[in-house]
């Protein structure tokens, strides 16, 4: 290609270097000038646009400035009450439960809620109830296919079937598993907790238990289930969970081997009224109340009232000596049954002897009690029983004490004043029973029993005094003799200081009246004697002898070794070492008084020819067939030929006859049989 250029132009290259300047346009031509008026008014915007971005420049060196004092200079931190707010709350702890944890007096665990889970369902959402209540059949244990299918609505239109069914409250975790790897639509999870008691049947009277919704039903759940609601911190029983289970293993055994429907044990610290351990049998599995029978139900210990026997002879001696008409060297006569009306008071093993007061409690003589109890009169005896509490309900942390049964207060005549003297026609729970021996043992001060932990820093309970404590050592001393030289000798634990007292009384009968040959066998204890700790008392009911026994189902056979079992075990857990040697027999011999004393120089006792001493009561001239003094003539119901029924509490079931164990002069022994020496 030819390029032709004309003269005078340039190459294209060149043309093209060449480049326009784009303001030339606005370029006034040269050797113009802009009017007066239009040059002043391009100064001023020029100086405003000036003014402005140093106002610009100022206001922004102004912010940075304070941001670099604010945040670095003098920061500003924020609040702890901000910080607080602004931060996630992250645990992973779970929330507390709803009810506090029940522990015993060491912090063992008896009884806690832990986390668990209901199942429901919404029959509406469910496609197949029918296949759906056998996939849970499978899943869950002890369910029913067709029962299932009930709840889910089988064979109901589903516009019609119920919106919400429980089917299991109480869900296992390995059942929560099984069930939610089905998927069955309509079928959910609840969230919950479950209370759980890890010992079982350990206690299970005490703790009682508690509904499906876990409000308490019955024990110290239900007692104490506003607190346990409302505070989270766990209630601290007096129970040692140690020393429970093993009153409970010694109790269970006993009760197999005499084939007895039922017993009661009970551990008790004489110093504060704590219950250590208290067992009735037969029990319950607590994690399973609602499936318990009444029978296993209820609590023997506290909620039953049962004729106490012989072990109540304790009570008429203590009243007797701190009353001070009956000296512990006094005898009586017990050569003979008492007559009262058409009935007699006998002893199992009659002496035919003049007894001192440590040989009537040794050998447990009915007779010997029923004498002193004429001496007394019904005015002291209702005084003492109502200081001990025998004429009302029980306070303790349970739901339910029941009211004693006693012959009525206005018609307290002979026949009650004796047969009371021996456990006879009075019944009283046997919670009662060793509350009222507490101050027998420990110094005369009587104290309420208590489930709840008394703290050894804190705040002691306040005992009431109920005799001298000069009653009280001398109470202790017999209380000995009965072990080592008395109906109490299988009670006796090597290394320890024993003292008790046997206790047999007949069984009262649906329709009133005694049954022959029925007992209920029990014993009283407390050791160690040279400085009293612990009270225990066994009630084995309606026992069977076998060979260990020789036929016999008294309290010294049965009860008494029971006893003996559970003191030598739990002596060393308590910290009471056994003594041995020459510091045993010197212990023993400090506890124990002659079980026929002679009257202490410048003293007069009771015996042949001095039978009553000044003061006492016109039913012990009667009993002996002599005119009282007329200033001791009692303001009660005259007897007449006749003994009189003792009128029972409104309350108490009806007795035929006089209300004691005993027989017809034909008979000549009581069916109680309280024996001597050893069968007591």
């Amino acid at each position: 290609m030819t390029l032709n250029l004309w003269p005078g132009e340039e190459p294209p290259r060149r043309q093209r270097a060449r480049r326009k300047d784009p303001l030339e346009s606005l370029k006034a031509p040269r050797g113009f000038a802009p009017p007066p008026d239009q040059r002043g008014a391009l100064e001023r915007a020029r100086e405003r646009v000036v003014i402005a971005a140093f106002l610009f420049i100022f206001l922004f060196g102004a912010l940075g400035l304070k941001l670099i004092w604010a945040t670095v200079v003098d920061p500003i931190h924020p609040s702890p009450a901000q910080i607080a707010a602004m931060t996630p709350q992250l645990s992973v702890l779970p929330p507390p439960p709803g009810r506090a944890d029940i522990t015993d007096r060491n912090g063992t665990i008896l009884a806690v809620s832990l986390p668990g889970a209901a199942l429901y369902a919404d029959p509406r959402q469910v496609p197949d109830p029918q296949a759906a209540a056998v996939l849970l059949a499978n899943a869950l244990t002890g369910f029913d296919a067709n029962w299932l299918a009930g709840k889910l609505g089988a064979g109901v239109p589903a516009e019609k079937r119920k919106e919400f069914v429980y089917l299991d409250r109480r869900l296992t975790p390995q059942e929560e598993v099984a069930v939610n790897s089905l998927g069955i639509p309509g079928v959910y999870f609840e969230n919950g907790e479950k209370r759980h008691y890890p010992d079982g049947d350990l206690a299970a009277h005490i703790l009682g238990g508690v509904r499906i919704d876990s409000s308490g039903v019955a024990g110290v759940e239900q007692y104490f289930n506003k607190t346990l609601t409302s505070d989270p911190q766990p209630l601290q029983l007096s129970i040692d969970a140690g020393i429970q289970s093993i009153v409970h293993d010694e109790l269970a055994a006993a009760m197999k081997e005499f084939q007895s429907p039922g017993a009661c044990a009970i551990v008790m610290n004489v110093r504060t009224g704590e219950i250590l351990a208290m067992a009735s049998l037969p029990d319950y599995d607590v994690n399973a109340y609602g499936s318990a029978t009444p029978n296993q139900q209820f609590n023997r210990c506290v909620n039953g009232n049962y004729e106490p026997g012989s072990v109540f002879k304790l009570q008429t001696v203590a009243m007797a000596l701190d009353s001070g008409l009956v000296h512990w060297w006094d005898y009586f006569d017990t050569t003979h049954p008492l007559k009262v009306g058409r009935f007699h008071i006998t002893d199992f093993e009659p002496a035919h002897t003049w007894m001192a007061v440590p040989e009537i409690l040794n050998v447990s003589s009915n007779i010997g009690a029923s004498r002193i109890a004429t001496i007394l009169g019904p005015k002291i005896e209702q005084d003492w029983y109502a200081k001990q509490g025998f004429f009302k309900p029980l306070a303790i942390q349970l739901p339910g004490p029941p009211m004693p049964l006693f012959p009525s207060k206005n018609n307290w005549g002979l026949a009650a004043t004796m047969t009371v003297s021996f456990g006879a026609g009075i019944a009283i729970s046997p919670l009662q029973l060793v509350t009222a021996t507490i101050p027998i043992v420990n110094g005369g001060i009587r104290y309420e029993p208590t489930l709840l932990k008394v703290e050894p820093g804190g705040p002691q309970p306040q005992g009431v005094r109920i005799m001298q404590q000069s009653t009280s050592d001398m109470m202790r001393k017999l209380m000995t003799n009965v072990v080592l030289f008395g109906t109490g000798k299988n009670a006796a634990v090597p290394g320890y200081v024993v003292g008790g007292k046997t206790g047999t009384a007949q069984v009262v009968g649906p329709n009133g009246g005694y049954l022959k040959h029925t007992n209920n066998a029990s014993f009283m204890a407390a050791f160690p004697m040279q400085d009293p700790q612990y009270i225990i008392y066994v009630l084995v009911l309606q026992p069977k002898p076998d060979a260990t026994t020789y036929g016999f189902t008294t309290g010294g056979y049965i009860a008494a070794p029971t006893v003996g079992r559970i003191i030598a075990r739990m002596g060393p857990m308590l910290g009471i070492m056994p003594a041995a040697g020459d510091e045993l027999a010197q212990l023993d011999a400090q506890l124990t008084v002659p079980l026929n004393p002679s009257t202490p120089p410048g003293q007069r006792g009771l015996g042949p020819g001095n039978p009553l001493p000044p003061g006492a009561n016109a039913f012990a001239y009667q009993l002996m067939g002599a005119k009282p003094p007329q200033a001791t003539l009692p303001r009660l119901p005259a007897m007449g030929g006749q003994a009189r029924p003792a009128a029972s509490h409104a309350r108490q079931p009806p007795h035929d006859g006089i209300m004691a164990p005993v027989s017809p002069m034909m008979d000549s022994h009581m069916t109680a049989r309280e024996s001597g020496y050893g069968r007591g």
